[in-house]
């Protein structure tokens, strides 16, 4: 059984990658996510690190984090996949879709320091994904939009039935947001050993991008 991490950024994408590499036989070891040089904002998505380390708790896996600046991003990703070796993980698993240059730099990064990149949603169809996701029992909500495509009103709701139906009438917009269209994050699901419980957020505008900031959650029994 190979022990893996999981690039993990709170959403639909890396937690469906994780549930099915698991599935697989993989050994999840940790969750790994990279933040920002002062440690309170994801790097991917701008969760805030408490809100990860939250959903690390209701997951029942270890939350992992590599501290960086833009500018050192590569070394920094390096250094922290060293340090996981030492500890007998041996490949990473990505929710990569159909973005070749993320795929060549998450097989790149891996490669330099002797670990497999496992993708295991590559080039599926999107749509199949979506529905693999809820058909499979996880609870999400969209947390980040760009302004430009997708307005506030996205905001907090669900990926289900409805959201997908409501994305594919829109030719302009990949139905998982590969191209940045979107962001989510997941409160629920069949490997989580509690769930998160959502109970305050902020909605604003920055960046030409509507952002739902998850001020307060908690770990509660499924």
């Amino acid at each position: 059984m190979e022990k893996v991490f999981v690039s993990w950024s709170g959403g639909k994408d890396c937690t469906l990658a994780a549930y099915k590499a698991m599935a697989q036989g993989f050994k999840v070891a940790c969750l790994l996510n990279m933040a920002k040089a002062d440690g309170k904002l994801s790097w991917s998505h701008g969760v805030s690190s408490d809100v990860l380390k939250i959903q690390s708790r209701a997951i029942g896996i270890p939350l992992v984090q590599g501290l960086t600046n833009q500018k050192a991003y590569h070394a920094n990703f390096i250094k922290t996949l060293l340090e996981l070796k030492k500890q007998g993980i041996t490949g990473g698993i990505f929710g990569d879709i159909d973005f070749e240059a993320h795929r060549e730099w998450v097989t790149g990064v891996c490669h330099e320091v002797g670990m497999t990149a496992h993708l295991p949603l590559w080039q599926r169809d999107q749509n199949d994904i979506l529905k693999e996701f809820i058909k499979s029992g996880f609870e999400s909500v969209i947390i980040d939009t760009r302004a430009d495509l997708m307005g506030e009103e996205w905001l907090g709701r669900k990926i289900d039935a409805d959201f997908v139906r409501d994305i594919n009438k829109r030719r302009d917009l990949t139905p998982c947001g590969e191209a940045g269209e979107y962001h989510s994050f997941v409160m629920n699901g069949p490997f989580f050993k509690q769930c998160v419980a959502i109970t305050e957020t902020n909605k604003f505008q920055r960046d030409g991008h509507w952002f739902m900031q998850i001020l307060k959650c908690e770990v509660k029994p499924k």
